[in-house]
């Protein structure tokens, strides 16, 4: 009765006219495997981004008589912080059509670019926070910069070890070629990139054009 109950429970499919019941089939594929649970990782760090966002929402008026928003923020230079990730998440698409096409001089190309404009973005953002560190708007001056540091530090925190990453799957490629279990991770690296540039969006439109 079991192997009856089996058949009738199993999806039909396989091999021929043959129902195999799913309690007798494999595993599933490493690459579903893999793509399920790095989505699973890129939901817990929208979750983990959606906090420091409610966050600076409620402290983002808490100046404690310092510098507001308004005061503190260039945004000509953030558009030029911005321009730049925008501008790797399009070369990071080059990237990934370069890997699907097994391309070698392609990836290393878009690779390369995708790491230098992230690597602009980053140096961009530690001279702002340097600058207002110098001036005195540290995290520990009020609520709102305490809160401020936070998000977009955690952001850039992302992108460098983004940054790392990349290098070493540039590495991976020269040495192993696109093997499956690098192709797989190349496809996790390029998710983990363009969600982190979905998140900037958020920062660019809620911390910095909604200064007040």
């Amino acid at each position: 009765m079991s192997a009856v109950a089996d058949a009738a429970l199993a999806e039909e499919a396989t091999t021929g006219d043959v129902v195999i019941p799913i309690s007798l089939r494999g595993p599933a594929a490493t690459d579903v495997v893999v793509g399920y649970g790095f989505w699973l990782f890129i939901l817990s760090d929208i979750i983990v981004f959606s906090a420091l966002f409610a966050a600076y929402a409620v402290l983002s008026g808490q100046t404690a008589g310092g510098p507001s928003g308004v005061e503190l923020f260039d945004r000509r230079y953030v558009f030029i912080e911005t321009a730049c990730l925008l501008a790797s998440s399009f070369t990071c698409g080059l990237f990934s059509i370069a890997i699907e096409r097994r391309s070698g001089v392609g990836a290393f190309v878009g690779a390369v670019v995708t790491f230098l404009l992230g690597a602009a973005f980053i140096g961009l953002e530690v001279s702002e926070f340097t600058r207002m560190v110098d001036i005195g708007a540290g995290p520990s001056r009020s609520a709102f910069l305490s809160a401020f540091f936070a998000l977009v530090g955690t952001h850039g925190l992302h992108v460098t070890l983004g940054l790392l990453w990349l290098l070493t799957m540039m590495a991976q490629i020269a040495t192993l070629g696109f093997r499956p279990m690098v192709v797989r991770r190349l496809f996790c690296f390029a998710l983990f990139w363009h969600a982190l540039d979905i998140v900037w969006i958020g920062v660019f439109t809620i911390v910095y054009l909604g200064a007040h």
